[in-house]
């Protein structure tokens, strides 16, 4: 029955918020309250809400503070030079700019947190995507599938986990993967080409009238298309969609499309460019080494960008105002997500539906259990956490392998092939600083990027066989 109900649950939720029924934060909220009270437990409802939000209450504060950082960074013009070169490479080619977002997601991935990739992914791309009028979905789906292949780096996580759970060493597990992952990031890469010939096709050839203009007022765009007017009118692109999706709002006025780029905006420290560009530099060094906790940096990155950008509190009050939307937004959602999270594991739904799933796999499929786990890693880091797999089930799916002769080095690699489809798992806090800071409906974001995430998923696995590896 506790099988029944949490994958009821989580099909209940999904529908909802793809057909736009229901808010995430009131789904995430109301549906797994609903399905706790229908298993009988409704009376551990407070414990279980505790639990969840316990566990995930540094996420949250590490997200707001770094909302708050990054936000300050984007006002400050940090991120300007970078922006303006990649329009200039880009020659406003919307292929270009989807392929660029692939690898500048891929990079920056490499600090190993999604958060903070996709926070420089979006500020640098989000102004550009506006001011082209793409759709913003392909953005989000090609930065979270690009992540999610670069993920697996020792110090990402799931490699760890995996190591952890079956006493093995990271290394082994990760170097010889390193080929099929190769072949997942140019699959990432080849489907952003395709994404942006279809986004050339929907907007038109567009181009820069005046390249020395980049990043001024007077930058506009011509071209021909659905972006644009007669031949020889000049018209700023609205946003449009892709696959019936929105691609932003097309209502923002102009100096909402020229955040990040307007020169003349009062928020710029030109002069203090340097210290905002070496502080970055220590706090993402001090990430990648573990100096303190993330939250802990964060806050302390936050508080030092406002006291030294804006030392009058006047101005300091006004950039928190300014960020405060997608701060509530974010963190609001991470906290409606610990209930979500709570119910699943209090009331004991997402072991039964990991077991009844482990159970369900046929004996004579007992050799090809490597092949078997790949599979099942789309499914279950998708509707459950990277821990709840990788110390629950994995070591129960190990265990069935080496009856059968399959290494635990085989299992482990094979576990990681999931990882671009759980990118966008619901149950992930950083999906939701990508969508949030991008201005995109999660249901949105979902229904455009589930069937080319698994597809990559799919892509790693075969190549993972073909290479021996798996």
């Amino acid at each position: 029955m506790l099988t029944i109900l949490g994958f009821a649950m989580i099909a209940t939720f999904l529908v909802l918020i793809m057909t736009k029924k229901m808010s995430p934060i009131a789904a995430l909220v109301l549906i797994p309250a609903l399905f706790c009270v229908a298993v009988g437990k409704g009376a551990h409802l407070g414990d279980y809400v505790i639990d969840g939000v316990s566990s995930l209450a540094p996420t949250a504060a590490m997200l707001m503070f770094a909302i708050v950082y990054f936000g300050v960074m984007i006002d400050v013009g940090l991120f300007d030079p970078v922006v303006r070169a990649i329009l200039r490479f880009c020659k406003a080619d919307p292929m270009r700019v989807v392929v660029g977002t692939a690898v500048l997601a891929a990079i920056v991935s490499l600090d190993g947190d999604g958060s903070t990739t996709f926070m420089i992914t979006v500020s640098a791309m989000y102004p550009l995507y506006k001011r082209l009028g793409m759709s913003l979905v392909v953005m989000t789906g090609v930065a979270a599938m690009a992540n999610g292949v670069m993920n697996t780096v020792p110090w990402g996580g799931p490699t760890a986990r995996a190591a952890t759970a079956l006493k093995l060493d990271a290394a082994d597990i990760f170097v010889p993967m390193i080929p099929a992952l190769l072949v997942g990031l140019l699959g990432v890469l080849g489907l952003a080409y395709v994404l942006g010939l279809r986004e050339r096709r929907r907007l038109g050839a567009l181009r820069i009238e005046d390249e020395e203009s980049v990043g001024t007022k007077e930058a506009v765009l011509v071209g021909a298309g659905a972006a644009a007017g007669p031949a020889g009118s000049r018209k700023r692109p609205v946003g449009g969609g892709t696959d019936g999706v929105d691609g932003g709002d097309g209502g923002d006025d102009d100096e909402d499309l020229l955040k990040g780029l307007d020169p003349d905006r009062p928020t710029l420290r030109p002069r203090l460019y340097w210290f905002n560009a070496l502080l970055t530099g220590v706090l993402l060094t001090a990430m990648i080494l573990e100096l303190l906790p993330i939250p802990v940096l964060f806050l302390l990155g936050a508080a030092l960008a406002l006291s030294v950008n804006y030392p009058r509190l006047p101005d300091q009050k006004a950039r928190i105002a300014a960020h405060a939307d997608n701060v509530l937004n974010v963190s609001g959602m991470v906290f409606a997500a610990a209930v979500f999270t709570g119910v699943l594991q209090g009331t004991g739904m997402v072991d039964h539906m990991a077991g009844w799933l482990v159970d369900t796999v046929p004996e004579g499929l007992g050799p090809h259990m490597a092949l078997v786990t790949g599979v099942l890693s789309l499914p279950l880091t998708y509707f459950m956490s990277n821990d709840g797999f990788y110390f629950g089930v994995l070591p129960v799916l190990a265990e069935a392998g080496a009856a059968h002769g399959v290494t635990p080095l085989e299992m482990a690699r094979a576990s990681l092939v999931g990882q671009p489809l759980h990118m966008s798992s619901p149950l992930v806090p950083a999906v939701y600083v990508l969508v949030g800071m991008a201005r995109v409906e999660f249901g949105d974001h979902t229904r455009f990027v589930v069937k080319w995430a698994a597809l990559t998923c799919l892509l790693i696995l075969a190549a993972g066989i073909l290479f021996g590896t798996i």
